[in-house]
């Protein structure tokens, strides 16, 4: 299952500072940074439970927004980009 996961952290205190990092990295377990705070992952019905039971234990609902985009398709379906891509698919071979 193909998910963006775009959030908007309060960072206006030290505990909204933190919090921000904790998204991040909980989003960065599952997935890929595409822009600063928007995350495109490839998961399984069990990651997904998981990362969002991780992300709303993260957020403070009153003053932070997260949102999951489910996109089902294949990436090279319904993403456009324009500019920098630095998106890596992980279920091709790497060549380092």
């Amino acid at each position: 299952m193909n998910l963006l996961i775009c959030y908007d952290v309060n960072t206006l205190t030290p505990e909204g500072r933190k919090r921000l990092r904790k998204v991040a990295q909980a989003c960065q377990a599952y997935g890929q940074r595409v822009q600063y705070s928007v995350f495109e992952c490839t998961v399984n019905p069990a990651n997904l439970e998981r990362l969002r039971q991780r992300l709303v234990a993260i957020i403070h609902p009153s003053e932070d927004s997260l949102r999951l985009y489910y996109l089902g398709a294949r990436r090279e379906e319904v993403v456009e980009v324009h500019g920098r891509d630095h998106y890596v698919d992980f279920t091709e071979p790497l060549i380092l």
